[in-house]
């Protein structure tokens, strides 16, 4: 089984495993106590944060361990706002951030804070000149993820952590999917990453404020991890994670670009192997490991459950999953195809056969995925209506309004157009997707009795 899901989960690090195991016996004590067994879990912890603060680059009391990546996000966003809240209650995120930071924005604006998204391009980067005129006298913080967790695009941390730190608003950098590849450039001041994504044991988030920046922790605290992060520490998992992020840094010149000639390889020869793909991300400007593609007229899930048959483990954006119902909303922010949408994330030491095995059984189930949706042949369901013919895909879930539409653009002529009644919310982002890929003219979308009406005018 070749495992291609590391921007989910890094398998867990050989270092990380040993440390773990060594730890267990002398980091389970109480670390506040004085005593010889209290001692020694200290001196774990003391030894783990210093590692994690040279790795990251900054001071070793400026690093908090949580229980997760997602609650350092959590953390940090709600106590720089909490902070800041003299110079006022506006966030500013870009459209592409995780979940973390999304549902963080959320909970800012339900206690009636205001939150400005910044837009991304087709790539899946953000403007570093958005972010400066979203800035404004009453912003408390700004929120910028070093690379994207679904398409591998880099964001320009530095220049925009430049335009912020001129107009004196702190940046939080979500550094999960980069800080095991190197340090996060730029002057920024508050940090989260998470273990399990660079080959550490789950449960281990950091946090990094930078000194001078204002933090209010939000909710009880206790005396533990300088009163940011309240609960036992998980000693044992914190050693971990350390030991693993050095050794995974160590590694990352060679592995990186080993990586990298891999995913290029991907990014060049699917398109050849399978018609109708869209690879999506920054082709320069990308973690080295990540590579993201979506396949017209492809039911996401099935093709997970045939690519996971032939014994590999990928994930999808799409909204063709039953996890899944709704488009993701990063390709749907870069306005890209999401049906069929599949993530290859490859983890360090991926061998250059499995990669060879992936392209040759991906188009065969692609194929098979396409036979069994029917797609395309010439459609039943039109009706036609002088040079427009109105297909009805109502109750009909993604990947099939597509399909519907793919079957009969050649039966309208150029300069017809082909009205999409359909009611999934995927079709809002696959079809416009679908019109960019194929050279048709979307012309818009209108409210129809039931759903909503998609208009496709044929160009060629």
């Amino acid at each position: 089984m070749a495992y291609f899901d590391a921007a989910s989960a890094a398998p867990l690090h050989p270092v990380a495993r040993q440390a773990l195991l060594a730890s267990l016996d002398e980091g389970w004590a109480d670390p506040s106590r004085l005593y010889r067994e209290g001692r020694r879990a200290r001196m774990l912890l003391d030894a783990a944060r210093e590692a994690v603060a040279e790795t990251v680059g900054c001071r070793a009391d400026e690093v908090v361990f949580t229980s997760s990546g997602t609650r350092a996000v959590h953390a940090g966003v709600s106590g720089v706002l909490a902070g800041r809240r003299r110079v006022g209650r506006h966030l500013i995120v870009s459209s592409v951030e995780h979940s973390s930071v999304l549902h963080s924005a959320e909970a800012h604006e339900a206690g009636g804070g205001t939150v400005t998204r910044v837009p991304v391009d087709r790539s899946g980067a953000v403007d570093p000149a958005s972010y400066a005129a979203a800035l404004r006298p009453d912003t408390a913080l700004a929120c910028l993820q070093s690379a994207n967790h679904e398409v591998g695009t880099v964001q320009p941390v530095a220049e925009v952590a430049e335009a912020c730190r001129a107009a004196g608003v702190p940046l939080l950098v979500d550094a999960a999917q980069s800080l095991g590849w190197g340090p996060v450039e730029g002057d920024w001041s508050v940090l989260a990453a998470s273990a399990h994504k660079w080959g550490g044991p789950s449960g281990v988030g950091l946090l990094v404020v930078r000194k001078g920046v204002r933090f209010a922790v939000q909710g009880p605290v206790d005396e533990r991890e300088s009163g940011r992060a309240a609960g036992f520490e998980n000693i044992p998992a914190i050693v971990a994670a350390a030991a693993s992020l050095r050794a995974v840094r160590a590694e990352a010149d060679r592995e990186a670009e080993r990586l990298r000639e891999l995913t290029d390889r991907i990014r060049a020869r699917v398109p050849r192997l399978v018609p109708d793909v869209e690879v999506v991300g920054d082709p320069v400007r990308r973690l080295p490991g990540v590579v993201t593609f979506s396949c017209l007229y492809v039911d996401g899930e099935a093709l997970l459950h045939e690519l996971d048959r032939a014994g590999f483990s990928v994930s999808s954006g799409s909204s063709c999953t039953s996890s899944t119902l709704t488009p993701s909303h990063v390709l749907k922010a870069m306005g890209v195809l999401s049906e069929g949408n599949v993530r290859v994330s490859l983890p360090p030491g991926t061998a250059e056969e499995d990669v060879e095995r992936f392209l040759e059984v991906l188009p065969g189930a692609v194929a098979g995925v396409r036979e069994k949706l029917g797609a395309p042949t010439p459609a039943a369901a039109a009706v036609v209506q002088r040079d427009e013919l109105v297909v009805d895909a109502l109750g009909k879930r993604c990947p099939i309004p597509v399909i519907e539409l793919a079957k009969v653009i050649g039966d309208v002529p150029v300069g017809g157009t082909v009205r999409v009644l359909s009611d999934d919310e995927a079709a809002r982002l696959d079809i416009p997707a679908w019109c960019e890929m194929r050279g048709q003219e979307y012309v818009g979308e209108e409210t129809a009795e039931k759903g909503t009406a998609y208009l496709v005018r044929r160009s060629s």
